[in-house]
Order: C-alpha cells, then structure tokens, then sequence
C-alpha cells in the first residue's frame, strides 16, 4: 500500500515516518515538507508551500493520504492577520491537497486536526465527544475546522473517504511549546506554586498518536468518522508535573499555592489564557475511537514521559 505523508520532517509526521520503517511488507511510505533544514541529506521530497504545491508527480497509485502538515498553535503571533494565515496554511493548504488526492484517485485521506475544535475547555467533569457541535474559540481552531468542513464536502462529493484525528496536547522526545518550558522548569528543579491544581486535562502520547494514526489506514470503519486522540488517562497539572519529575529522575518542587490565588494574580497580570491551559480542566472521551477501531492506547501516561526521555538522552 503506497502512503502519501505530509509534514514528514514536523513533531507528528517525522515520528510517523519512522514507525512506517515497522511496516515494509505493509506499507510504502513517501514523506512530504516544504522546505529541508540547511544541510541536510533526508530524503523527503520538498513540496513548497502546500497552498501551492503541485503534487502530481507524486499521487498516482497512491492509497492513503495523512496529513499532519500544518500551520502550528502559535502563543505569540505576530503576523497583522493571524486568522488569514491559518486559514492560507491549514484550510487552503489541507484542501489543495485533498482535492489533488480525489483527482488521483487516492482512496482515503486522514486528516490530523485538533481538539481546539471542539472548544478550549470542559466543565463538570465532562469531556468533549468526537460528533458534539464544534466550538472553537481562536484563529487556529477555526482554521483546522473549516479544513475538516471542506474535506467532509469533498469527500462526499468524490467519495474518498476522510477520516478526522483530533488530538490534544501531543508529547513526546523534541516536543515544543508549553509542555518543554513545563520539562526545563522541573529540571532546573525550581520551586513553583502548582502543587494544589485540582483540574483534570488529557494529552496524548507521540508514540499512542502515531499508533491510532497507521489503524486509522485501512480499518474499514474508520472511514468518515471523526475520533479523539487521548492516553485514556486525564491528569491535573500537579499530577503531570510530578509524573513529568518522576520520568526525569528529578523531584518536582511544587507549592500549594490554591488555584483560586492563582487565577486571580493571572487576571491581573493579563494571563488569564495561560492560566487556562495551568488551572481549567480539558478533557476528551476516546470511547468512539477505541470501539470503533478496537484500540486502546498501547502506552500509559507513566509509560509515554518514561520513553519520551529515554528517547531523547
């Protein structure tokens, strides 16, 4: 079966790559990105920007297109017009690309989305669902939502089926973002004020990632459905702290400083997004995917940041 994977030197793409290297006698795997690192002697195929790109070359006899290339959740933005450029990125992009694989004749098309699609936060211990109304609330959520609309409508008018991947925060060796400044501050072994957050968030693994994404290929019912992603295990902040601590053989130094302080001096610090992501609760339910599929995350949490680390020493 011949793959076709964008974003093949990216967080999600690159890791998936090399899990194929598991899979000859199954799959034939050509990665994708837009530009090579100086110097470098990889053997993907650089395909420019994926608004663009022309991948006629590449699609015929293909299978299976997965598509984690995006434009990246970017905390600071400083672009005149943030929206625009994901929209440019991660709608425009993801239907180009899509639109390309039906001509060709490409059976399948997996889409790497996001959970901020379906909203920044849960309440009342009640987690998101894989077919509940969408509720994004910034330029990024939007963007992979409208991607997901263009390639349902798409889908049903070549009939290539689309399947839609929704994970949260995705950890792993080399992972970026809030969850490395979490990583460098429990190993600097400084003291911090969230040994009390009683909240209740889920993330996902690179390596349980990864696994959903090679039986999300060829199950036949995962075709045009949308799952979440998850660990299957949903920790607050001080548990994923001291979790992060135990897997660095580092103690986390953490101070009950009760949540409710916190929010406050956020607010009045203009923090209050930051203090969401510490304090506010987001959890998904990944029952639709592990009956659906018959899967269940071949790590635990303790087991992912144990082998987040010892990949990355």
């Amino acid at each position: 079966m011949k793959i076709i994977l964008t974003g093949a030197n990216g967080f999600v793409g690159a890791r998936l790559l090399s899990e194929f290297e598991h899979y000859r006698s199954r799959f034939h795997a050509i990665g994708l990105c837009r530009r090579l690192p100086q110097a470098s002697e990889s053997k993907l195929c650089v395909v420019g920007d994926l608004q663009q790109a022309d991948l006629s070359a590449l699609l015929p006899g293909a299978d299976v297109l997965i598509h984690p290339a995006a434009r990246a959740h970017i905390m600071k933005d400083e672009v005149a017009d943030p929206l625009a450029e994901y929209r440019r990125v991660n709608a425009e992009g993801t239907l180009n690309v899509a639109r390309q694989a039906a001509a060709a004749g490409v059976k399948r098309f997996v889409f790497i989305s996001s959970i901020k699609v379906n909203g920044e936060a849960t309440v009342n211990g009640k987690a998101f669902g894989a077919d509940e109304k969408p509720a994004p609330e910034d330029a990024y959520g939007l963007s992979k939502l409208e991607a997901e609309q263009g390639l349902i409508q798409l889908g049903a008018e070549t009939g290539m089926d689309v399947v839609i991947i929704r994970p949260p925060l995705v950890y792993g060796p080399g992972v970026k973002g809030n969850f490395a400044t979490m990583i460098k501050l429990v190993e600097k072994e400084l003291p911090l004020p969230l040994g009390a957050i009683h909240n209740k968030r889920s993330l996902v693994g690179i390596d349980n990632l990864v696994d959903l994404i090679i039986r999300c290929i060829d199950h036949p019912a995962a075709a045009n459905q949308v799952f979440l992603a998850g660990d299957g295990e949903d920790l607050s902040t001080t548990e994923l702290l001291r979790g992060v601590g135990q897997a660095m053989g580092k103690p986390a130094r953490l101070i009950p400083v009760p949540a409710g302080l916190l929010q406050l001096g956020a607010t009045l610090l203009g923090r209050k997004a930051m203090a969401q992501r510490l304090l506010g609760s987001l959890q998904v339910d990944i029952n639709k995917t592990c009956e659906l599929l018959d899967w269940k995350p071949p790590y635990t949490v303790e087991e992912g940041l144990r082998r987040c680390f010892e990949r990355s020493n």
